[in-house]
């Protein structure tokens, strides 16, 4: 029986991978996160199973490789935290879930809107003390309200198509638009100056690091309200600090932190040191914090111990690897798992 390292384990993944493991895999469950410290744990193993928030640089690549790891699992969507050239010169392969439920972001994303808008996060604390007053709860319809989605993969569209059901104006902006009805697709620059609401849903590459910048939040209109469900790096948190403070942004829902790997996923709250930037954010009034849920749902658990184990199942028996990330064709404009130079289905 091939033996897994799955690291970073909280009770709903135990949950979810012991019900879909029907025994197949002994998965030896570890709670502390996948990092060169951590090495020693995967001894004996012959794959490993990371989280998002993993640091997987040079180091673990070559250190998994000599601990006799051959595979990779990601159980997210994100790679840009994997050093791909150094797991392509090592040997070892990397398959991830690209995708788990795209709703669940997406209406994460909306609720972060919705709870922003209309202040509820204020209302629910005042009323536990009997407080009824309404005085600085008052929001906005978003009916009629444009709203600008950066990003149109799976999620940015399901996120548009709940913008439609509200009755605003959806403008896009995506490196490869494809039309889609009731949306207009426009430049980044006519997003920024004529959104009401902004809401990332783009991959964090090179390009896109602090796409929401300084010079950026220069432009957007003012008061808009920003929601960032995607990848904590997009923003520049000190740029949005400074956006926030004011007026230009007059909101924010953020579900991800650009150094949120020391910090989510964990209960923090009796460290005396705490992130600087991040304590800021959180206790300001217009802004939402939440701890990279928003994929956090049944069924997206589901779906994510499925995708896993059939990653799995695949790479020891020899089969084509669907959700394999190749090293040979990222960033070529070949989609992952068909690149020319893959053999037999797979990059190795």
């Amino acid at each position: 029986m091939k033996r897994i390292a799955f690291f970073d384990t909280k009770p709903y993944d135990r949950e979810s991978f012991d019900r879909l493991n029907n025994g197949r895999y002994d998965i030896r469950y570890f709670e502390t996160r996948l990092t060169s410290a951590a090495l020693p744990l995967a001894k004996g193993c012959d794959a490993a199973c990371a989280f998002v928030n993993a640091e997987i640089d040079r180091a673990v690549v070559e250190g998994l490789v000599s601990e006799g790891i051959k595979v990779l699992a990601l159980r997210c969507a994100g790679y840009n935290n994997v050093d791909f050239k150094a797991a392509y010169e090592a040997g070892l392969t990397v398959v991830r879930v690209p995708a788990y439920s795209p709703y669940a972001v997406a209406e994460h994303a909306a609720a972060l809107l919705l709870t922003l808008n209309r202040h509820i996060h204020k209302a629910a604390a005042r009323t536990r003390d009997f407080n009824f007053s309404l005085v600085g709860l008052t929001g906005f319809d978003l009916h009629g309200k444009t709203v600008g989605v950066v990003g149109m993969g799976k999620i940015g569209r399901i996120f548009a198509g709940i913008c439609l059901g509200f009755g605003m104006r959806v403008l896009a902006y995506d490196a490869f638009p494809k039309p889609q009805d009731g949306i207009e697709f426009v430049s980044i620059d006519t997003l920024l100056t004529e959104s009401d609401v902004i809401s990332l849903h783009c991959p964090l590459m090179p390009e896109t690091k602090h796409l929401f910048n300084e010079e950026t939040f220069s432009q957007v209109k003012p008061g808009v309200v920003l929601i960032n469900t995607s990848r904590g790096a997009l923003v520049d948190s000190e740029a949005l600090l400074s956006a926030l403070r004011d007026g230009r942004v007059g909101a924010a829902g953020l579900d991800v932190y650009e150094e949120e790997s020391e910090w989510f996923y964990e209960d923090r709250s009796e460290v005396t040191r705490q992130n600087r930037t991040l304590s800021l954010l959180v206790s300001m009034p217009n802004v939402i914090v939440t701890s990279h849920q928003a994929f956090l749902t049944r069924e997206a658990l589901a779906n994510i111990a499925t995708t896993t184990l059939a990653n799995l199942d695949a790479f020891f028996a020899g089969a084509p690897l669907e959700n394999e990330i190749c090293y040979r064709c990222m960033g070529t404009g070949h989609p992952q798992g068909d690149c020319p130079k893959r053999l037999d289905g797979r990059c190795h």
